[in-house]
């Protein structure tokens, strides 16, 4: 299956979560095994080159992809997680959002100074969240390889954040 294959099956939710506001949603990725494979194929494609130690999955849909590419791959993934659901002790990293400002967190020890790691998320829109994501690996010591997304809506320019990282996303709107 191709990258085309995959953006085919994304559908357009109208008005969600606010009006205005069209949706990209990957579920239909999710239930299909077929695309779900093909989208993970692509992904770990990616990893290997980047030579990946580690790999960091954004809270949540993040972890769906990530935690099949850990296990395709045999490499470790650790959670960035929202504020306050982490249970050892956090670095934690501030980022604005188009509606106000969240946190995330890491545990302090996920990381080794100098390992390689790629940062795994389903979909880039103002670069954020993966750019809070990317310092809190930094933070630890370690090395971002690549950032990843199924999805990038780049008409948001959420690379102009990640100008210093090597970013990729199969299906591109």
């Amino acid at each position: 299956m191709s990258a085309e294959q995959i953006r085919e099956a994304i559908r357009d939710i109208p008005d969600f979560p606010k009006p205005g506001i069209i949706f990209k949603d990957i579920t239909p990725i999710l239930k299909d095994p077929a695309l779900f494979k093909a989208t993970n194929d692509i992904l770990a494609e990616q990893v290997t080159a980047a030579g990946a130690t580690k790999l960091a999955a954004i809270d949540a849909r993040g972890f769906l992809f990530a935690g099949a590419l850990a296990e395709r791959l045999d490499i470790g993934i650790v959670p960035i997680r929202k504020q306050g659901k982490l249970p050892y002790k956090t670095f934690e990293q501030t980022y604005d959002l188009e509606y106000g400002s969240a946190t995330l967190a890491v545990h302090q020890d996920a990381f080794e100074a100098g390992e390689k790691v790629v940062i795994v998320d389903d979909l880039l829109a103002t670069g954020g969240t993966a750019q809070a994501s990317a310092k809190l690996v930094e933070q630890c010591g370690a090395t971002v390889a690549a950032i990843l997304f199924v999805v990038e809506l780049a008409f948001l320019n959420g690379r102009e954040k990640l100008v210093d990282y090597t970013v990729f996303a199969p299906v591109v709107y």
